[in-house]
């Protein structure tokens, strides 16, 4: 495996590390109680950490068929829950409080289902740069 792919690898573990704790915070250290939604959000990003970090000490660009049913699920999801969050009138049928705006931060334009949604999606494109560069999704992609 190249040093690139191991990069890749890498920068999707600490983008999943980085979230994994930003949620932590959110929740343990400002109390901020996560809505059903969150809870199936982080569901589908905290093993991301491990996932992708054993993959980069491993060497196993091919993690990506692994990654992408946790990243694309966490990617729909965090979408909606951000749809949720600026729909007039929306309402979330799922349970917990999903349409209220707990943390906005930089004047509302972050919220915490689109921190999610931007991690989703980095640690998508990084596993699949992973795969690329390291030739395991030459076969799978048919190219």
């Amino acid at each position: 495996m190249s040093d690139t792919t191991r990069a890749a690898l890498a920068a999707g573990t600490l983008v999943a590390l980085a979230a994994t704790s930003g949620s932590l915070y959110f929740s343990l250290g400002l109390g901020l109680t996560p809505c059903d939604l969150c809870w199936y959000q982080r569901i589908l990003m905290y093993p991301l950490v491990v996932v992708l970090g054993v993959a980069a000490v491993e060497d196993r660009p091919g993690v990506w068929k692994t990654v992408l049913p946790l990243s694309l699920g966490g990617l729909a999801l965090s979408g909606y829950h951000s749809y949720l969050q600026v729909a007039p009138g929306a309402t979330c049928t799922v349970g917990g409080p999903c349409t209220s705006i707990q943390y906005p931060m930089l004047g509302g334009i972050l919220t915490i289902p689109r921190l999610a949604f931007i991690g989703f999606a980095l640690v998508t494109v990084l596993a699949l740069a992973a795969a690329r560069l390291g030739g395991s999704a030459d076969d799978a992609w048919g190219m």
